[in-house]
């Protein structure tokens, strides 16, 4: 090998060398906005449906940034039977948490998902409490609702509108 083929390898060689150190920096190297995580100690399964609550709630006239609330959220098995989520909270301090249950999670659809984390949402966000009044058709009034009253589940595509109002109705 001739001495100028070395150096010609010799320089490749280095050259590939420093462009592969630069891409490899570069790639640790990301914008502060995707360094940190959208809704901190929140389930990334979970982001969708807390910004869907921030719009609602933005197409209602207010303004909740739940990024900057201390709230955190998980899917975990509950123990309790027939509980597909719980808000653990106290009305004066934070934090607050929601937990889903991860057995709901796996077998729930989309808008069912929505409809118990907006309800939990209710509890941990708005301090709503469980409201158990039914519409004449027997349907429940409220999102709110627990699992205890008489009033049947109608959260469906028709019916969303309806109920998103009135959980960001005051009371």
């Amino acid at each position: 090998m001739t001495i100028s083929k070395v150096y010609t390898t010799a320089f490749t060689l280095l050259l590939l060398n420093l462009v592969s150190a630069c891409t490899q920096e570069e790639d640790l190297m990301l914008p502060e906005e995707e360094q940190k995580p959208l809704y901190p100690n929140v389930d990334e399964a979970l982001y969708q449906y807390f910004s869907r609550f921030e719009e609602e709630a933005r197409a209602r006239g207010f303004n909740y940034d739940l990024t900057n609330l201390e709230i955190s959220a998980s899917i975990e098995e509950i123990e309790q039977e027939h509980i597909a989520g719980q808000c653990a909270c106290n009305r004066f301090r934070s934090p607050r948490k929601v937990t889903i249950d991860r057995s709901f999670w796996n077998r729930a659809s989309d808008l069912y998902k929505e409809f118990i984390i907006f309800h939990e949402l209710g509890h941990c966000v708005l301090d709503r409490r469980h409201l158990e009044s039914s519409l004449p058709n027997g349907a429940c009034a409220s999102i709110m609702r627990s699992g205890n009253s008489e009033c049947l589940d109608n959260y469906d595509l028709l019916s969303r509108d309806f109920y998103v109002d009135e959980l960001f109705t005051l009371h």
